[in-house]
């Protein structure tokens, strides 16, 4: 009876499908999570030293385990609701944003076969998904009832828009570089043999400049330091208030 089961076309092509789709999918957002927590922790390092403080050194030897602790304190911490807030949309924002976020991955290749969506449109996917993000940033600007945090999620819109217009020319560069939309086919297409195999990849070739664009781009439209304009407004209000 399990021979036959696992042998029916409902196994082979759907259910046994589904549950490596499931797992590749748990398994790259566990490594990402972990990737992301230490690579919060080195940018809190590094602007502490440009800043001539110590940043995270408490929890964990060396602060290691300073943005594990951060993510446990903000899933126990109280949920606060302005009392005219649509809540259904307050709480839909930062799970949009969240989703939005990771199922970019889907189409990012770590290896050869390594990927869970090899499609042959998966820079315009990108583009789709990247899209979508700042509607996060404005249904939760727009569902705290506030006109000042509607208007400052606009601004955070209107800076994220303007740099995702600079990050998808560079993606079309690099697209007709490679003459194709598959990710995994651009990155075939860097394959070489030898010492000097590095400079075959694009970011060493003509199209360096579009690297430092597109570092600099996706720095601003994350709003990571230093276009971090909306944070840094309100800090130097309230030292000014302080004063």
């Amino acid at each position: 009876m399990m021979a036959e089961f696992f042998a029916s076309a409902f196994w082979t092509g759907f259910l046994w499908p589904l549950i490596v789709m499931v797992a590749q999918s748990l398994l790259l957002l566990i490594v990402l999570l972990i990737a992301l927590a230490y690579i919060l922790l080195a940018d809190r390092k590094i602007w502490a030293a440009v800043q001539m403080r110590r940043g995270p050194n408490v929890v964990g030897p060396f602060g290691l385990l300073q943005t594990i602790a951060d993510a446990v304190k903000f899933l126990l911490k109280e949920v606060i609701v302005p009392a005219g807030a649509n809540k259904v949309i307050f709480f839909l924002a930062p799970l949009v944003s969240v989703m939005v976020a990771f199922i970019a991955w889907a189409v990012i290749p770590f290896n050869k076969g390594w990927v869970i969506a090899d499609i042959n449109v998966g820079i315009l996917y990108l583009f789709a998904v990247s899209s979508l993000g700042v509607y996060g940033t404005v249904m939760a600007g727009w569902a705290s009832n506030s006109k000042y945090a509607f208007l400052s999620a606009l601004r955070a819109a209107a800076q994220m828009v303007s740099y995702e217009v600079s990050i998808g020319f560079v993606m079309i560069t690099v697209l007709l570089y490679a003459g194709s939309l598959n990710i995994s086919q651009i990155v075939h297409a860097q394959e070489s043999a030898g010492v000097l195999a590095l400079l075959n990849w694009n970011f060493c070739s003509i199209l360096f400049p579009m690297l430092v664009i597109f570092f600099v781009s996706s720095l601003a439209e994350t709003q990571r330091p230093p276009f971090d304009l909306l944070e840094a407004e309100n800090a130097i209000k309230k030292k000014e208030y302080n004063r």
